[in-house]
C-alpha cells in the first residue's frame, strides 16, 4: 500500500495564458505526483467537460476556481487513504463521484488532473520515470514526430478550412535527424512564404505560420518547396488535421472549401486527389464529428493515406468500437484529457492495440510542460505522434524529451513506419 495523504489543487495558466488546474498528490511516505490538464482550441462536443467559472471579472470567464474547489473539497476527501498505485480504483471513485457522462459536475479538467498526478506519484514511488512505469519494461524505440507548420482557420482576409498542415520526417535515420530536418524546413518555410506573400508570414494562434491561401493545394506546394530547398525531397511526407467540424454547416449538411459549400462526398473526393499528388501519412478529422457515413466513404475512397479520428472518437472506447465495427477509421488521436481519466484512455488504447488500429498521442494547443502524452507515446511504443510547431517552450520541451529518452535508452532507434505508409503501395 502507498496511501494518499494529501491532494492540493491550484489555478495556474497554460501556454496560451488561459487558466488551468495543477494538482499535487502527496503520499504518506512523501512522494509527490503533479499533474495539469491541457486544453484544446478545437474541442469536440463529446469531450470531457472543461469546467470554467464564467466569471467576467477574472480572465474573461475562463478561471477554474470551481474546479479547484471540487478537487480540494470533494475529490480529495474521497481519495485520502487510497492506494495511489491502484489507478483504476482511483479513477472509478472520481467517475462515480461526478456521475455524469461528460464529467460536467466536477469537471473533466479536475478529474483528469488528479488522475495523472496519481500516476506520477505511483511512478516516483517505484523509482521509475513515468514512461518506464507505463511501459513496464525496456524502451525499444521512440515515435516519429510530426510537425504542425501551417495553421488554417478564419482570418481577416481568407478562410483556410483545413486546420493543420503537418510534415512527417519519416525517413530520418534517428530522432535527432528528424528534429533537425523539421526545424530547418520550418525555418526555410518562413522564407518561402515571405517570397510568396511579399512580406513575412503572420504567426497563428497554434504557433505555426498563418495560412497564406484558401487553397490547400497551394499551401502544400509551398511546404513542398521548403522541403525541396532543404534537400529533403522523398524524406518528409505530409499529414493533415482538417478539423472539419469547425467548417461544417449543419443546416445545409455541407463543408466549406475554397469559398464554396460542398458535400461530404465532394470533400472526400477532393482530398483523395490531393493524396495522389502529395505523399500523406495520415488525414485526421476529414469530416464532422457526427458524419459517420462520410468517414466510411473516406475509408473506401482514400487508399494512399491513413484516416484517423480525433473529434470523431474523443479517446472514447465505445466510439472507437463503433468506428471499428463500421470500418470508419484506421485509428484515432489519443488525447487522454478528452475522456477524462488515464484508466479510460488506456482502455481505449488497449482496444485499438488488440484490434489492429493505430493510437496516435497528441498534445493540445493549450499545452503544458511535461505533458503526459509524451510519456504515453514512449511508454506505449506507438509508431508516430503529433507535435506542434517547433516554436514555444512547451512544444520544444516535447522534442527535447524524445531526444533525451532516445539517448538514455541505450540509445534506442526511431520507429520505422514504412509498413504503415500507404502512399508507396
Amino acid at each position: 500500500m502507498m496511501k494518499i495523504k494529501e491532494i492540493k489543487a491550484r489555478q495556474l495558466i497554460d501556454c496560451k495564458c488561459r487558466p488551468m488546474i495543477e494538482v499535487d498528490v502527496i503520499t504518506e511516505d512523501g512522494y509527490i505526483g503533479r499533474g495539469s490538464a491541457p486544453t484544446g482550441s478545437s474541442v469536440g462536443m463529446y469531450e470531457a467537460f472543461v469546467l470554467r467559472d464564467n466569471n467576467p471579472n477574472e480572465y474573461k470567464g475562463l478561471s477554474v476556481r470551481k474546479a479547484v474547489e471540487n478537487i480540494n473539497n470533494v475529490i480529495a476527501p474521497a481519495l485520502i487513504g487510497k492506494n495511489v498505485i491502484d489507478q483504476e480504483k482511483i479513477d472509478r471513485i472520481m467517475i462515480d463521484l461526478d456521475g455524469t457522462e461528460l464529467k460536467t459536475r466536477l469537471g473533466g479538467n479536475a478529474i483528469y488532473s488528479v488522475s495523472i498526478a496519481c500516476m506520477h506519484a505511483a511512478a516516483k514511488r517505484k523509482g521509475l520515470e513515468l514512461y518506464e512505469y507505463i511501459a513496464n519494461g525496456a524502451i525499444t524505440s521512440v515515435p516519429v514526430p510530426s510537425f504542425n507548420v501551417i495553421n488554417g482557420g478564419k482570418y481577416d482576409n481568407l478562410v483556410q478550412p483545413f486546420n493543420e498542415f503537418l510534415i512527417v520526417p519519416y525517413k530520418a535515420k534517428n530522432i535527432e535527424e528528424a528534429v533537425e530536418m523539421s526545424v530547418l524546413v520550418f525555418q526555410e518555410l518562413e522564407k518561402v512564404l515571405t517570397n510568396y506573400l511579399g512580406r513575412k508570414p503572420n504567426i497563428a494562434s497554434s504557433y505555426g505560420y498563418a495560412a497564406p491561401s484558401e487553397d490547400p493545394e497551394i499551401i502544400l506546394e509551398l511546404i513542398q518547396s521548403a522541403i525541396d530547398n532543404c534537400g529533403y525531397k522523398g524524406k518528409i511526407a505530409f499529414a493533415l488535421d482538417c478539423a472539419s467540424s469547425e467548417m461544417y454547416d449543419k443546416a445545409t449538411d455541407t463543408y466549406q472549401l475554397k469559398g464554396k459549400q460542398i458535400s461530404a462526398i465532394e470533400l472526400v473526393d477532393y482530398v483523395e486527389k490531393l493524396t495522389t499528388k502529395f505523399d500523406f501519412v495520415f488525414i485526421e478529422d476529414l469530416l464532422d464529428e457526427n458524419d459517420w457515413k462520410g468517414f466510411i466513404y473516406a475509408i473506401k475512397t482514400i487508399d494512399k493515406a491513413l484516416i484517423l479520428g480525433d473529434d470523431l472518437i474523443v479517446t472514447n472506447k465505445d466510439k472507437l468500437m463503433y468506428a471499428h465495427q463500421n470500418h470508419a477509421v484506421h485509428g484515432f488521436i489519443l488525447k487522454p484529457n478528452q475522456i477524462g481519466t488515464i484508466t479510460e484512455a488506456l482502455d481505449t488504447f488497449d482496444f485499438a492495440h488488440n484490434n489492429g488500429l493505430l493510437a496516435i498521442p497528441s498534445g493540445r494547443s493549450g499545452g503544458v510542460i511535461g505533458d503526459i502524452c509524451m510519456d504515453l507515446a514512449v511508454g506505449l511504443h506507438v509508431p508516430f505522434i503529433k507535435n506542434g510547431a517547433p516554436r514555444s517552450g512547451e512544444r520544444i520541451d516535447k522534442l527535447n524529451y524524445l531526444m533525451r529518452v532516445a539517448d538514455l535508452s541505450n540509445p534506442c532507434p526511431m520507429s520505422d513506419i514504412s509498413s504503415l505508409v500507404k502512399f508507396n503501395n
